[in-house]
């Protein structure tokens, strides 16, 4: 029988009794298939209801076929090496034991010499030279992921889930995972917002709150259907709202008709011109028939507004962020950042950067890349003001703004409006619900407190308080701003990004978003140079 994970009838339910799965039919094959949705809609826990880990509250998760599980965060155990991962510690034991000359004769017959070899081949198709006896402890975030999607693949399973495999890798290492996915044949479930990974797959399944939707095909072929749908709603929209006018324009032309009528008939009967009895009949024919037209019309108008309400919800999920920013007037000659020649570090005689310059001219884009631990944080903490240079200068020559991964100039402890008010006191409360509402913080949702918010929403709201002011700064900064953030919220960033006309200097290890905003120009640690693109 084929390997394969069968959801029939999924529930799940939140501890507080609230639905986040409903009634979920699903079917994997080999295929890869690549989950999204947004943030807190249920991808993650669906993997632990496949993987066994939860389970349903009701409904049926069927496995044919061994599982390779990798989890966002695991902890590292004290200790715990390469070996470990790829379970392989006594197989190992046992060739060092024959290598010096301790083993039995039964325990070199059963001694695997080409572990080591399948090992190290297994690690280097994930760009990883590391020993088996190597501690996980002292392997860096990217590596340690790495090199446990090494051993999950070692270990021949039908089928991996992967969560977001790609978050917080470098270039590097991200590449290292792209091209090993790419080349696995095996069942993948793969929750992830890394687009350019999302491209490789053979299916996108979205999960949403009413459910799960699969599209064939790679990131693109997903966005071009989800556009086609817009389009189609946006039709859907105009055809309902034409139908609630015209059930109007009639409503109104029969209760004309029927005045006009009624008058007819009150002056006939004021003349007597039609016997009592006959004249009471028609009466009450006529309320009976406009009765009768009233609550056909009012049905007819209660579907049309439903159609239009629906019409309008699809569209306020699918449709992108649009954003128009008042402008920050940045010269296109003026000096924003001159970086000369500077050197610093966090320990004596142990440099991260070493006689760095860069020069910001206008609203340039700039991206600080490199691999991971090659100075990129240490770059905007001296463009900050927050790590003081051992040796050369910094001038940032013009107002500017922070993003960092918590958006810390925000108060967690107010509303995404008080925020907004702090941060622009000359603003008035209509141009604060403007401006919150064009990042998408309509009516009460600008009275959230930020301390309650999502990554993305958090991110969004921090945009809002900066971008939206009378005269947003003419620089931003911005660390990592893609991290932990579903797709739609990044692709609402990247709107609001794109609306602006500033300078940007970003540190992000994500392609696709660093081509979405306009990067022009990169900063490469690797090599301490700039290079245009």
């Amino acid at each position: 029988m084929p390997a394969s994970i069968t959801l029939s009838k999924l529930t799940w339910s939140t501890p507080d009794g609230r639905a986040l799965l409903s009634d979920l039919d699903l079917t994997f094959g080999p295929e890869r298939a690549g989950l999204v949705g947004r943030n807190g809609v249920g991808k993650t826990t669906l993997l632990k209801l496949i993987s066994g880990e939860m389970r349903p509250r009701s409904g049926k998760v069927t496995v044919s076929g061994i599982l390779g599980v990798l989890r966002q965060t695991v902890q590292v155990e004290p200790g715990e090496t390469v070996a470990d991962l790829f379970g392989i510690a006594e197989g190992l034991a046992l060739l060092r034991r024959a290598e010096s000359g301790e083993a039995t004769a039964e325990e070199l017959a059963e001694a695997d010499w080409t572990l080591e070899s399948r090992v190290a081949s297994a690690l280097a198709s994930l760009g990883l030279n590391a020993a088996p006896e190597t501690r996980l402890a002292t392997m860096s975030g990217g590596q340690s992921t790495r090199a446990r999607l090494a051993a999950l693949i070692f270990m021949e399973p039908n089928f991996l889930l992967l969560d977001e495999p790609t978050n917080n890798l470098d270039r590097e290492g991200r590449t290292a995972v792209i091209d090993r996915l790419a080349a696995w044949r095996g069942g993948a479930i793969i929750v992830s917002h890394d687009r350019e990974l999302l491209e490789t797959m053979d299916s996108i399944v979205e999960l949403a709150p009413l459910g799960a939707t699969r599209y064939g095909g790679g990131w693109s072929r997903y966005r071009e259907r989800k556009a086609l749908a817009l389009t189609a709603a946006r039709r859907d929209l105009a055809d309902a709202e034409k139908r609630v006018a015209e059930i109007a324009r009639g409503r109104q032309e029969t209760a004309e008709r029927k005045a006009r009528k009624d008058r007819a008939g009150q002056g006939r009967r004021a003349k007597g011109d039609m016997p009592r009895i006959l004249a009471g009949l028609r009466k009450d024919r006529s309320e009976d028939t406009s009765g009768e037209n009233a609550r056909l019309a009012e049905r007819r108008r209660a579907q049309a507004l439903e159609a239009a309400a629906s019409a309008r919800e699809r569209i306020e999920v699918l449709q992108p962020l649009s954003v128009v920013l008042p402008p920050t007037n940045l010269p296109a000659s003026k000096s924003v950042l001159v970086i000369d020649a500077v050197s610093v570090g966090y320990e004596p005689d142990r440099p991260i950067i070493q006689d760095l310059s860069l020069v910001i001219t206008g609203p340039e884009r700039i991206a600080v890349v490199g691999p991971n631990g090659s100075g990129k944080t240490t770059v905007l903490a001296l463009v900050t003001g927050q790590l003081r240079p051992w040796s050369g200068t910094v001038q940032v020559m013009t107002d500017s703004a922070m993003f960092d991964q918590k958006v810390s100039f925000l108060d967690p402890s107010d509303s995404i409006r008080d925020n907004f008010r702090r941060l622009n006191p000359k603003a008035d409360e209509n141009a604060c619900r403007a401006a919150l509402a064009r990042f998408m913080f309509r009516a009460d949702a600008a009275l959230q407190v930020v301390s309650e918010l999502s990554g993305g929403q958090l991110l969004r709201a921090g945009l809002a308080c900066v971008l939206g002011g009378p005269i947003p700064p003419p620089l931003l900064i911005l660390d990592e701003p893609t991290n932990h953030l579903d797709i739609d919220s990044i692709e609402a960033v990247e709107a609001g990004l794109r609306a602006y006309d500033g300078a940007l200097l970003v540190v992000s290890h994500d392609e696709t978003f660093l081509d979405a905003i306009g990067v022009a120009r990169r900063l490469d640690l690797a090599c301490a140079q700039t290079r245009s693109l």
